[in-house]
């Protein structure tokens, strides 16, 4: 229902104010002209700074923030400084819909860097699409999505999710899993890809449960968790809904020696909400840890810390919103404009040396090539890899060179 009622507001919105911004402008993209005027470039900062996904997203906007400051310092882009304009989507899809036509029709921003989740994506996608601006995601997500507005900086399923699942039941040998997730998209396709894979490799779903974002009260779900003894739960839990459920799962007297758990939206910041005594040794699939070994990670932990104070921590949408602005930079340059589609005619080919490693930016999908690297949560607050690829993963949201997901028909979910 809640999913229904965003979508109709999302849709009133675009019918009322995107027909007034291409009527009152002349044209459907008017931020190119203006966005650069003087001596800045506006860009705008779009994430959920109140709500259930502040818990997220703030430190993403951080990063953001970070790279900015250190392109202007370093002489900006096309000789302008950055201006960040910063709105706040407060964990509602239609207010980030609200907000992206702001950006691009009132501050006349050149790009937007923002979003979390996928239903907030969803929402920003038909405004950045009916006026031409260009989105700059900053999270891994379900894939079946490739728009000539957004550029997809986190892991499309094959770099996440895909790998996650082969983990648990080659490695790990799980065979019996229990789907639980936040009530919208990004759960909703990932689980569908999830089951489809999970029967072609032999293994059984024994549970699939949805609760809705910012959800409290797991008592019941961890008593059938209790009663079917899964072997692990495929944790798509958003938010602070994630705080309750692992101390209530603790509570419960659950550790990961009873029942381990595989998630997709907890990172270090997450991890110090919860409290990593209650996580300890259970299992998250990313690309980028705060731990992860390399002289461009070294450098960019220390200068967030020295930024935002020494017990923040990084995570993987935190490195990967850090990779946004930084690509956005490059491809400005390629263009010599920070017009749309100047970028997004040049945008192929792009490479970054990201605290990751390596980072290509694919012309034809906007998705970029990612290391993959299985995490392992440890009582110390720390993810360290347990496995990880030897080499980036070319991108594939729609999954079409896996045998199982083309034999599953597997369709987008709106």
């Amino acid at each position: 229902m809640k999913m229904k009622l965003w979508k109709k507001a999302v849709a009133l919105l675009l019918g009322s104010t995107l027909l007034f911004g291409m009527t009152a402008c002349g044209e459907s993209s008017p931020a190119s002209s203006t966005a650069d005027s003087g001596d800045t470039v506006k860009v705008g900062l779009l994430h959920s700074l109140s709500g259930t996904m502040a818990i997220s997203e703030t430190s993403v906007r951080d990063a953001e923030l970070l790279a900015i400051e250190e392109i202007n310092a370093a002489g900006g882009v096309l000789g302008k400084q950055i201006e960040a304009v910063e709105e706040d989507g407060a964990s509602e899809p239609s207010k980030f819909a609200e907000k992206a036509q702001k950006l691009l029709q009132d501050d006349k921003v050149a790009t937007i860097f923002g979003c979390w989740t996928s239903a907030s994506r969803k929402a920003v996608k038909p405004v950045v699409e009916g006026m031409n601006g260009l989105l700059w995601y900053p999270v891994q997500y379900e894939g079946m999505e490739s728009s000539e507005n957004i550029m997809y900086m986190g892991a499309a399923p094959n770099q996440q999710a895909v790998p996650a699942i082969d983990y648990c039941y080659n490695d790990k040998g799980y065979k019996n899993f229990y789907l639980l997730g936040s009530d919208y998209v990004f759960p909703q396709t990932a689980n569908m890809i999830a089951k489809a894979q999970i029967s072609a490799l032999g293994g059984q779903t024994v549970a699939e449960e949805y609760v809705p974002l910012g959800h409290t009260d797991f008592q019941t779900i961890i008593a059938d968790i209790k009663a079917k003894k899964p072997d692990v739960i495929i944790n798509t839990l958003n938010g602070d809904s994630n705080v309750a459920f692992f101390k209530q799962l603790a509570d419960a007297g659950v550790t990961s020696n009873d029942v381990m758990t595989m998630s997709f939206s907890i990172a270090e910041e997450e991890v110090n909400s919860i409290g990593a005594n209650l996580l300890d040794g259970h299992l998250v699939a990313w690309n980028y840890y705060m731990t992860t070994d390399t002289p461009e990670n070294k450098k960019f932990v220390e200068a967030y810390k020295a930024k935002f104070g020494k017990d923040r921590v990084t995570s993987d949408p935190v490195e990967a919103a850090y990779i946004g602005v930084y690509l956005w930079k490059e491809a400005c340059e390629k263009a010599g404009s920070f017009d749309v589609d100047a970028i997004k005619a040049n945008c192929g080919g792009l490479t970054f040396q990201a605290p990751e490693g390596l980072v290509t930016l694919n012309g034809d999908n906007h998705h970029i090539s990612k290391p993959v690297r299985i995490g392992q949560i440890s009582a110390d607050g720390t993810i360290n890899e347990v496995k990880s690829t030897d080499s980036p993963v070319e991108p594939e949201p729609y999954l079409t060179t896996y045998d199982w997901a083309v034999a599953a028909n597997l369709k987008p979910l709106e």
